[in-house]
């Protein structure tokens, strides 16, 4: 059953990173306002191909080294190949885009943009920006019918914790593929990562809060191909998919972090918040799945 509050251990924020553009690099926040739909200014931007469907680094692997920056009026971006690009946010009609094959309006950012990004990816893309947020559910299944997410994969955001991270190392350190470890957490890509839990203590938990933000932990995520990229190379390894398969392998997928749903919109979170776990249950077979 769940508990009502669990304070048995002192737990703290100690990173907060936003994806400006889905599949780029993050920046680093020192605070962040929590939206509905995810951290303020988290994946509201993302790369489509000509048919309008969705273009990752799960396919594009050089997209890890784009590095976006929100400035006022707009995007700044740099990458090694392409140098340096203001894009202003754009503001004519949106137009249909297919995000995992369902259709979402979204804008068109400028042709400098599209040319920018396509000389990246090695084939004709657009840069596309989601000006209204309240147009995309999250998945009913497991979330409330009025939730809702920006271009993240499937939920608002993305909780980790650094010492899941140290236990996954650790077992990574004493498996056959010793030498692509230990791995650092950006190749998780979470929003918020918290210290000083049990490691793989955020299977159980169900809300929490941080600061002065509360949040209901909805579902385990399981992780793809994307974790396997280098996020300063862009080479890839089998690591940490080989290591997650042999111990974190549940209904045929690998699990690692916990997706969040906010329910307290307009509060701020701060790196060195105090972190506390609401509602917790005991979770031996792994994550809410």
């Amino acid at each position: 059953m769940p508990t009502a509050s669990v304070r048995c251990v002192a737990l703290t924020l100690t990173a907060i990173t936003r994806y400006p553009v889905k599949s780029c690099r993050g920046e680093q926040l020192s605070t962040a306002t929590v939206e509905p739909w995810g951290l303020a200014g988290d994946r509201r931007w993302m790369i489509v191909d000509d048919a309008g469907e969705t273009v990752t680094a799960r396919e594009h692997h050089r997209l890890v080294l784009v590095r976006p920056e929100l400035v006022e009026g707009g995007l700044r971006l740099t990458s090694p190949e392409a140098g340096e690009l203001f894009v202003p946010t754009p503001d004519g009609p949106p137009v249909d885009v297919q995000m995992w094959h369902a259709p979402l309006p979204a804008r068109l950012a400028d042709d400098a943009a599209h040319a920018w990004f396509s000389k990246i990816v090695g084939e004709p893309v657009r840069l596309v920006y989601q000006d209204d947020p309240t147009r995309r559910a999250t998945n009913p299944a497991y979330t409330r019918e009025s939730d809702r997410v920006s271009l993240a994969d499937s939920y608002p955001l993305l909780q980790a914790t650094e010492d899941s991270l140290a236990a996954l190392n650790e077992l990574i350190a004493g498996g056959p593929l010793a030498h692509e470890g230990p791995l650092p957490m950006i190749r998780f890509r979470p929003n918020v990562v918290v210290h000083g839990a049990p490691a793989w203590a955020e299977d159980g938990w169900r809300r929490l809060r941080v600061g002065d933000a509360t949040f209901r932990a909805v579902k385990g995520c399981d992780r793809c191909v994307f974790t396997t990229i280098d996020p300063e190379t862009a080479a890839t390894g089998r690591e940490p998919i080989a290591t997650l398969a042999r111990h974190r392998r549940w209904d045929g997928k690998t699990w690692f972090g916990m997706n969040l749903v906010p329910d307290t919109p307009g509060a701020h979170i701060t790196v060195g918040d105090d972190v506390e776990i609401l509602e917790a249950v005991d979770a031996p077979d792994g994550p809410l799945r």
